[in-house]
């Protein structure tokens, strides 16, 4: 049987034929060579059967990755990496606030603002140019959610809500000028169509089309410590748990590792790990 005619159980639930040319553009996606992309291909062509789920296909990837280059293996595993970030989703929002720094704003996690009506707590406010946006971060643990049309909905009303007591008070220099919704999953046909007609800036896994979280994560080496093949789950959660969220904070402080009482070997592999994630 040719492997085209394979299904593959989507994380929907959803089956599809199997693509080896799909499963080759993640791969070239995260940076792996030509050589390497035939290598993945020949070892997973073969366990390839009727029914086999996208997460298995994905297991099975990373584990050959893993052996043969960690940082393809760790940016292969971003998607999973940052759904690892929970289950709170302030990991999530500080990732996020990582992000928009990069680009030039000036950030604020977990602030609370005043509205018209009632007070709101926002999960990244962001300042550039006199010019302040409120962005709503949604993390959700489970793979098959999408953001529906009732979230941006109900993130516009919180905004217009703050803005409009900000921007009637005298007192303040800046002008609260958009609000964003920023979600680790994906966004309904439906919810696109309404913050496209409102101006409300979406920002999810696909979203906007090739310029999604991966583009933003890879462009600024924002990896989050949990794409690290270096660490165990448990010490990961040990940083986590120690409000250490991205890679860049071990680049930067190597020092974070030493509650971890790693050894001088293994701090050597996590430290090379992360200088080649943060310099991609």
């Amino acid at each position: 049987m040719e492997h085209e005619t394979f299904k593959v159980k989507k994380y929907s639930g959803e089956l599809e034929d199997f693509s080896i040319a799909k499963l080759e553009h993640s791969l070239q996606k995260c940076g792996a060579t030509p050589q390497e992309i035939a290598a993945v291909s020949a070892h997973i062509e073969p366990w390839i059967y009727d029914g086999i789920s996208t997460d298995e296909i994905h297991r099975r990837v990373f584990s050959f990755l893993k052996k043969a280059n960690r940082v393809r293996a760790s940016k292969y595993s971003l998607k999973r990496a940052i759904f690892d970030l929970g289950p709170t989703g302030y990991p999530f929002e500080r990732m996020v606030g990582a992000l928009l720094r990069q680009k030039g704003y000036n950030t604020k996690v977990g602030v609370v603002l005043k509205g018209a009506c009632v007070d709101h707590e926002i999960d990244v406010l962001a300042e550039k140019q006199g010019d302040v946006y409120a962005i709503e971060c949604k993390f959700h643990s489970d793979t098959k959610f999408s953001s529906n049309v009732k979230i941006p909905l109900y993130i516009n009303s919180r905004f217009l809500d703050v803005q409009k007591k900000w921007n009637a008070d005298p007192e303040k220099s800046t002008h609260l000028k958009q609000g964003w919704l920023v979600t680790n999953t994906r966004f309904t046909t439906d919810a696109i169509n309404y913050g496209n007609c409102i101006g409300l800036t979406l920002l999810s896994w696909d979203h906007p089309k090739d310029n999604g979280i991966p583009k933003h994560v890879d462009r600024f080496g924002l990896y989050p410590i949990t794409a690290l093949t270096t660490l165990s789950k448990h010490e990961k959660r040990q940083l986590l748990d120690r409000d250490v969220i991205l890679t860049l904070e071990i680049e930067q402080r190597p020092e974070v590792l030493q509650p971890l009482h790693l050894s001088s070997r293994k701090t050597r592999e996590v430290l090379s790990e992360v200088h080649q994630l943060c310099h991609l």
